[in-house]
């Protein structure tokens, strides 16, 4: 996909979709994660369904004890049923196998769905771990425009908060519901096979529960998936929080900032408050039906059994079968309350999928074109020919900028703010594409080549740059992994950056803060330069950051500039005279376009926009210059 830069920085935009999503589509997807282990599934399947059946099977043995041994009367049990003559020994004795043959079956029950539980978790576990790969290789696939228009606590949701709602449904949630439905149709199988008119009048009320499951957990799903969206906002917002807590500090911005935090804590609160309120207000229903389907068969089981009438032309019920029925509406109804509660919570990881899904699915809008053909070692020719850029359809960023740049030139981009300078230097390592013309390095367009190719032979800088919570050494062999430890202290060598470095408590194997914290801004720049030098690239981007930093630190970066430009083609968003006076050629940009080009002194003499930036900006640092 060659998109343009639509989406790109300036639109903090949060653009998931609220509409609501197919259930049985997020149930598919998540079908294709459990597909490797799909032997776990059979073996817990066959768990379940014997450890159901061994369960929903005490409900006749039940009514037998009482009309073969309490009051004998049936022609067949389980086993020497007693005759109504039968001594009271012979009828201990025939109960008291019962009840070890019912003991036997509610232990080995609950002994296969432990097993069971085991074997659905091992998988779902292994099912989870494959998310949450795909979700974070996804996040690295995304293009910059992404993440321009998405929260970062947003993102890193959806891989802790949503993916936490998905591994509590995994395991006895998911399992427990596949059991309630196992011993649903069972026990209705049971009950229409015993007696079928009386089944049907027990399980008259089954409609009422239906209806009541569907409604209350379509209404809690819906507030399970805004409670989602809204920890995300939650999270989000404490992410950034933590990020900028010195300038929320800083200005004295605690209050609004805590204010901010309990607005969106307390919308997060409202959403769990009403999916609670959903959740609460089903499982009181469903137990009073319950009671109602109870009355209705020991009222009419009774009647029945009390006046020996036939039911509906059936035989009379015996006082066993009222029993038996009691145990079977018991049974039938706790996994309908069971799975009714349950529920909302698997609406709940629904919810969390469809946003993760969500997520998996967004296309990059930077992806390699089919027929993209690795970039070959370069030299370093880059030329903008009529580039066109935009973030937002119909505002342009740059407007027709063409230059060249010959291998191992300096090129530096001055202007003011919003001029389109970093979009100039984006537009190289292709994190956005042009909308126009084109970017070519060596004649290649760098759409028509790999993007791992083509990033793999530019080196950048930024103005503040990113160091990982890591030690100094990997730091710096971030820019070439397989680098020896000798080749490090080189780069750093020609970074400037040893001296400090062997001053540090453990030297290279520092482990540094979150962002380089413990260091100066000088110092974490130097690293960056170094991991730059290390990856020895052919092109260079640097967007300078010299101005926060005292004078010799100011020369140290300097110095590790000169080192790191030679023989490269480098780009530099100049903030310094002293890198615009060494530079090949100076780039005026204005407004998205290149209004004066040239060396520092043929600009100076044309008197023209650079002449008044120069003026304006950078005179002052030759007075300083003079004095010394």
């Amino acid at each position: 996909m060659m998109g343009g830069l639509h989406g790109g920085p300036g639109r903090m935009l949060n653009t998931e979709s609220q509409k609501p999503k197919n259930v049985s589509a997020t149930l598919a997807r998540f079908w294709r994660y459990f597909r490797p282990w799909w032997y776990a599934l059979a073996i817990t399947a066959l768990l379940i369904v014997t450890a159901t059946t061994m369960q929903v099977a005490t409900a006749p043995f039940i009514g037998q004890a009482v009309d073969c041994y309490l009051l004998p009367r049936a022609d067949t049990c389980w086993y020497d049923p007693a005759a109504a003559v039968a001594d009271q020994g012979a009828r201990l004795a025939g109960l008291g196998g019962l009840a070890l043959l019912l003991l036997a079956l509610f232990v080995g029950g609950s002994f296969l769905q432990g097993l069971a539980f085991f074997s659905m978790n091992w998988a779902g576990q292994r099912a989870l771990r494959r998310i949450r790969e795909d979700t974070f290789e996804q996040i690295h696939r995304l293009s910059m425009g992404y993440y321009a228009n998405n929260e970062a606590g947003n993102i890193m949701s959806r891989i802790t908060s949503d993916t936490d709602t998905i591994q509590q449904v995994l395991g006895f949630a998911l399992l427990s519901v596949v059991s309630g439905v196992l011993q649903l149709v069972i026990t209705g199988g049971l009950m229409l096979t015993t007696n079928l008119p009386y089944a049907l009048l027990s399980l008259s009320v089954v409609p009422f529960m239906a209806f009541a499951t569907l409604y209350f957990s379509s209404q809690a799903r819906r507030a399970f998936r805004k409670s989602r969206q809204e920890m995300g906002s939650v999270n989000a917002g404490l992410q950034e929080s933590i990020a900028g807590v010195r300038e929320v500090q800083a200005f004295n911005r605690e209050d609004e900032s805590i204010e901010q935090f309990r607005r969106a804590n307390a919308a997060n609160r409202d959403a769990n408050i009403r999916a609670a309120s959903f959740t609460s207000a089903l499982n009181p229903v469903l137990e009073a039906l319950g009671y109602v389907a109870i009355a209705i068969v020991v009222v009419v089981g009774a009647l029945s059994a009390l006046r020996g009438e036939p039911l509906l032309g059936t035989a009379v019920i015996s006082l066993g079968t009222v029993f038996a029925f009691i145990q079977y509406v018991q049974r039938f109804n706790q996994p309908i309350q069971q799975i009714a509660v349950l529920w909302t919570n698997i609406q709940s990881a629904v919810a969390g999928g469809e946003r993760i899904f969500g997520l998996l699915d967004v296309e990059p809008e930077i992806v390699d074109a089919p027929e993209a053909q690795e970039l070959p070692p370069i030299k370093g020719r880059v030329v903008f020919d009529d580039v066109r850029a935009e973030y937002k359809a119909g505002e342009p960023v740059l407007r027709g900028v063409s230059f060249s740049a010959e291998p191992g030139q300096t090129v530096a981009i001055v202007g003011p703010t919003g001029a389109g300078k970093t979009t100039i230097i984006n537009l190289i390592p292709r994190f956005y594409d042009v909308t126009g013309g084109s970017v070519r390095i060596d004649g290649h367009d760098v759409r028509a080549v790999t993007q791992a190719s083509l990033r793999r032979q530019i080196g950048i800088v930024l103005q503040d740059s990113f160091l990982f919570s890591d030690t100094v050494m990997s730091n710096i062999r971030y820019g070439r992994i397989g680098a020896s430890d000798e080749e490090v202290v080189a780069a750093a060598k020609l970074a400037s950056a040893h001296d400090f470095i062997e001053r540090l408590p453990k030297g290279y194997q520092t482990v540094l803060g979150e962002r380089g914290a413990g260091l100066s801004q000088g110092q974490r720049q130097l690293i960056a330069i170094a991991r730059a030098a290390l990856a020895s690239p052919r092109i260079l981007i640097l967007d300078e950051a010299t101005s926060s930093v005292d004078t010799r630190t100011e020369r140290l970066i300097q110095a590790a500039f000169d080192q790191l430009l030679d023989g490269r083609t480098s780009f530099v968003i100049a903030h310094r005279l002293s890198t615009i006076r060494n530079a090949d050629q100076v780039l005026m940009v204005q407004a998205g376009q290149i209004v004066e080009r040239g060396t520092h002194d043929e600009l100076l003499a044309r008197r023209g926009a650079y002449y008044e930036l120069y003026m304006s900006q950078f005179r002052r640092e030759e007075e300083p210059a003079a004095a010394a």
